[in-house]
């Protein structure tokens, strides 16, 4: 999982750094505004099924078909919203040009919703290198295209038409290497389980993209595209490597909790192990990035980038800060406790939500980022508050 992390950041940063030079700031901010739309609507039509599938200890055929006809027509549903919505969200952020660009978006939530949902077994059953093979030829396949793209038409659509052909890619793959392969058939029986189990975690995905975004709507509404384009891209030096980490982290512990949740002593053992792995490599990171955060800027996306090095100052904080709250998550949903991470969301959207509009209103972008480091800094304590809660009913 950490090789897995490191090519496809690698990859990432290769693609950014170069479609950083083949498109302005305003591009990259039209396209951040469809990614937002398009994520809000994923959250909001989150089934948390891919969570139940790794929590359930029954075999993935059980719920494989209902899950799979769920995930189409979620998909269908989100595709058919930003068709409708594209020009009134393209008027919500005074940036017509969006509108088409957020209308080709629709395109990957419906080929998303064919993935067969039984893609998690490798990471069910820790089998991290077929997992490795199979996102790495989907990030490939994404950047790959998104540059092409790119070179050739100098549009906001390269990024989305990288999307689409990672999507495409998955869905292949997903049919033709994992077992068993889904058929349409519905038991509204196990979607009642699976919803009942999986509205907190629709939930606590709601307020996650709250915290994660409600910089950005701000930014894109007070300001410019423009302004949003470089703020999105600090966010995404800033956080990037040391979010990866704890990524890896959560991709690897959650399995595994589940599997030694019987053991409470083992369990804590575990989960104090990994937080202090993931605190000796995120640190040295965030200090990397506030020391050289001008020559990283300069190296990754170009001269014309320099306005976003305040901003990636501040947001460096907030990347230690979110990796040490997130290396909490896999615990808490290892025994079922989806709620402790709607709790701690929500605390920091509270933080954020307080500062965000007079911060921006005052200091721009660099006031964006202060909003988003003090709701993290909210939402710190209240994390720290559940693991003892959870450890003490351990006893």
């Amino acid at each position: 999982m950490g090789a897995l992390r490191g090519a496809t950041r690698v990859m990432a940063f290769l693609k950014i750094a170069i479609l950083a030079r083949l498109l302005n700031p305003l591009q990259f901010g039209i396209f951040g505004i469809a990614a937002l739309v398009l994520a809000l609507l994923e959250i909001v039509t989150e089934t948390g099924v891919n969570i139940f599938l790794i929590q359930e200890k029954s075999e993935l055929e059980k719920f494989n078909d209902t899950a799979w006809v769920v995930s189409i027509i979620r998909g269908s549903l989100i595709a058919l919203i930003l068709l409708v919505s594209a020009p009134l969200i393209a008027q919500f952020f005074r940036t017509p040009q969006a509108a088409r660009v957020i209308a080709l978006t629709a395109l990957v939530p419906f080929i998303r919703g064919f993935i067969n949902p039984a893609i998690v077994r490798f990471q069910k059953e820790l089998q991290f290198s077929r997992e490795f093979i199979l996102r790495l030829s989907i990030y490939s396949v994404d950047g790959l295209v998104a540059i092409i793209v790119g070179l050739l038409t100098h549009s906001a659509t390269s990024m989305v038409w990288g999307m689409i052909a990672g999507g495409i890619i998955e869905v292949l793959l997903s049919h033709l290497i994992i077992k068993p392969r889904p058929a349409f058939i519905f038991y509204r029986e196990r979607v009642k389980e699976v919803f009942n189990r999986g509205k907190w975690v629709t939930a606590a995905g709601f307020f996650d993209y709250l915290f994660e975004n409600l910089d950005d709507m701000v930014v894109g509404r007070v300001m410019m595209a423009f302004d949003l384009g470089v703020y999105q891209m600090a966010y995404k030096i800033s956080s990037l490597p040391i979010t990866e980490v704890a990524d890896v982290v959560t991709k690897v512990t959650f399995p595994v909790f589940v599997k030694i949740s019987d053991d409470g002593k083992r369990l804590k053992k575990a989960f104090f192990k990994s937080v202090l792995g993931v605190g000796a490599l995120v640190i040295p990171f965030g200090f990397v990035l506030l020391f050289f955060t001008e020559p990283i800027v300069r190296i990754i996306l170009g001269d014309q980038w320099l306005i976003a090095v305040p901003v990636v100052k501040i947001l460096s904080f907030l990347g230690v800060i979110r990796a040490l709250i997130n290396s909490s998550f896999p615990l808490f949903f290892a025994v079922k406790k989806q709620n402790y991470t709607t709790y701690i969301t929500l605390l920091g959207i509270l933080g954020l939500g307080m500062t965000i509009y007079p911060l921006v209103l005052k200091y721009g972008i660099v006031g964006a980022g202060l909003s988003a480091l003090i709701g993290v800094c909210f939402a710190l304590p209240t994390t720290v508050f559940f693991v003892i809660k959870l450890f003490r009913e351990f006893k």
